[in-house]
């Protein structure tokens, strides 16, 4: 009797977990046949770029340039995926392969890393768009007003001001930090929110601020708008990392292109051969990007997190093996690392807007 008495629980929990386990398959199933409308509209994109690219270069014009600068290509095909799917931004691949690994000089890099960007994350922001994914257009919106004015400040004053290597493994510095905090935070049960728990003049001052540090960034590493505004929501305001990361992607999309822009046609320095690694790597990026916002809709938000702090890990040991460390690369970085450890830390520890949260 007692025996009988203990198994009903057991047959009980059993029927749960195979009702989960459906719940779960129809669940993924209807994710990827949303998946399939959508990778024809990421199609359709390529293909237009794609014709566009033939034409304005002629077809064996741009084959030709294509295997001349297959290195740019190569890094594109992960950097563009990087791009769409993660916080980090194709620039957060391009900038250190291109100057720890392939020798280009730092400016070059940075306006390549902007030109390219502007390509394959605006097709990774259609596809989100398309998709339906939820963003926060609030954040978007303030955090692009001072991007703008931020990457003018660090393109035409700053860039030109600071040592390559100071910047490029400040930027280390300061990615690491905020990888060490959310490491923290996802090693601990803290609700998420879906959008901005409160909304006022002190949410669109600070995002405001955040956006001109993340713009001065981008001006000086071709990537940073989107670490930025992604540190911000999931730290201080608490936000889902599913609804973070397409947000982040939308930021940096708005921001490369004005930084390409303004290398363009102002600074003049978007010439040869940041050109012809932009045309090689323009019909990779079309691909990668959208591929990689697809993905990001699939995979969990601790997936997302994991997949994030492992590129961190990776531009820190590369930073480390391929940077000389002259004395004042070593204290300025760990002033960079010191500085947004605090930052980052208090806004992990404020809760403010966590304590209205809700777990997605």
């Amino acid at each position: 009797m007692l025996q009988h008495k203990q198994a009903r629980p057991t047959k009980k929990g059993n029927i749960n977990n195979q009702s989960k386990f459906v719940d779960k398959f129809f669940y993924l199933a209807a994710k990827a046949r949303l998946a399939q409308h959508f990778i024809s509209v990421s199609i359709l994109v390529a293909v237009i770029v794609w014709t566009v690219w033939l034409t304005l270069t002629g077809p064996s014009q741009a084959l030709a340039n294509l295997i001349a600068n297959w290195e740019a290509a190569v890094t594109m095909i992960f950097g563009s995926m990087v791009a769409g799917g993660t916080s980090m931004g194709g620039g957060a691949v391009a900038f250190p392969v291109f100057t720890k690994v392939l020798h280009v000089p730092p400016n070059d890099a940075k306006v390549f890393s902007l030109a390219i960007q502007s390509v394959g994350m605006s097709a990774a922001s259609l596809t989100i768009v398309a998709m339906r994914t939820k963003v926060e257009w609030r954040l978007i919106r303030w955090a692009s007003l001072g991007g703008v004015p931020g990457i003018i400040l660090g393109s035409v004053f700053l860039a030109p001001v600071f040592p390559p290597d100071v910047i490029k493994f400040s930027f280390t510095m300061m990615v690491s930090s905020f990888a060490i905090v959310l490491f923290t935070l996802n090693r601990t049960r803290r609700r998420r929110n879906l959008a901005i728990p409160s909304w006022g003049k002190r949410e669109q001052v600070f995002l405001l601020v955040a956006g001109l540090w993340g713009g001065i960034v981008s001006g000086l590493v071709g990537s940073g708008m989107d670490i930025v505004g992604f540190s911000v929501m999931v730290l201080l305001f608490g936000l889902c990392e599913k609804v973070s990361t397409p947000t982040s992607v939308i930021l940096m999309a708005i921001n490369a292109v004005v930084g390409f822009l303004l290398h363009k046609y102002f600074i003049g320095d978007f010439v040869e051969p940041v050109t012809n690694y932009w045309i090689a790597a323009v019909p990779v990026v079309v691909v990668g990007a959208p591929t990689g916002a697809i993905l990001c809709s699939l995979w969990k938000r601790k997936t997302i997190a994991r997949i994030l702090i492992c590129l961190i890990s990776l531009e820190l040991v590369s930073s480390f093996l391929l940077i000389p460390l002259r004395a004042i690369v070593i204290f300025s970085s760990l002033f960079m690392f010191v500085m947004f450890l605090s930052i980052y830390s208090w806004m992990y520890k404020t809760k403010v807007y966590i304590q209205r949260g809700q777990s997605p």
